[in-house]
């Protein structure tokens, strides 16, 4: 089943979802793109503020937190990111961290589970799928426009466009390791479970790993 789910998204991506994204890439100006994965990292920084809470993580914690307020205080609602800017000048380590719920459960030895393929999404596993589906509710970009109390965290018309934009974004990301996936993975399908499941590994150990050949 996840091989088949994995070659509808192949499907999904080849024909619809890489086209969109090298366009994204070609025609929309460099700055405007920049601006743009600011916003939705800055946004995340609530997810991975609320996560380093969980996981008692005080310290990334504290840099997450600094991070969004910096950035949504004086770098345009996270248009700019100013918090890299003040890390990269000075001994004050202001750098993105990267937790969700995901690796919540991981740390506090809930197992995996099962390998999953979901279908748009792509590779997951049982633990993961719930993370995301709790990050998503609880703390959804959208959220921080919540706050003000400006929109419903659950209106559609407001959640989808993110969605999609947060998708698109990532999927610009990726576009310059497309070819070495295809050149590297004699059997993609995996490449990518094999690479996926260990870095996800090491997130939750919170280590820097090479992927294994």
């Amino acid at each position: 089943m996840n091989r088949a789910v994995f070659d509808f998204n192949e499907m999904v991506d080849d024909n619809v979802i890489e086209p969109v994204a090298r366009n994204y890439k070609r025609f929309v100006p460099q700055p405007i793109q920049l601006v743009v994965g600011n916003a939705f990292s800055n946004a995340n920084d609530v997810i991975v503020t609320a996560n380093s809470i969980l996981q008692l993580n005080f310290e990334s914690a504290a840099a997450s937190a600094t991070r969004f307020v910096i950035n949504t205080t004086f770098g345009l609602f996270g248009a700019i990111d100013i918090a890299s800017d003040i890390s990269a000048a000075s001994d004050i380590n202001l750098n993105k961290r990267n937790e969700d719920f995901g690796q919540t459960m991981g740390h506090y030895g809930l197992a995996t589970g099962p390998y999953l393929v979901i279908p748009f999404l792509g590779p997951s596993t049982v633990r993961d799928a719930v993370g995301i589906g709790v990050d998503s509710l609880v703390a959804h970009p959208v959220t921080t426009i919540v706050y003000l109390n400006s929109v419903d965290v659950l209106d559609a018309a407001v959640r989808t466009p993110v969605a999609m934009g947060m998708a698109l974004d990532a999927r610009v990301q990726l576009l310059d390791v497309d070819k070495t996936l295809e050149e590297a993975a004699l059997d993609k399908y995996e490449f990518v479970r094999d690479a996926y499941l260990q870095r996800r590994d090491s997130l939750v150990n919170n280590e820097d790993i090479e992927l294994k050949e």
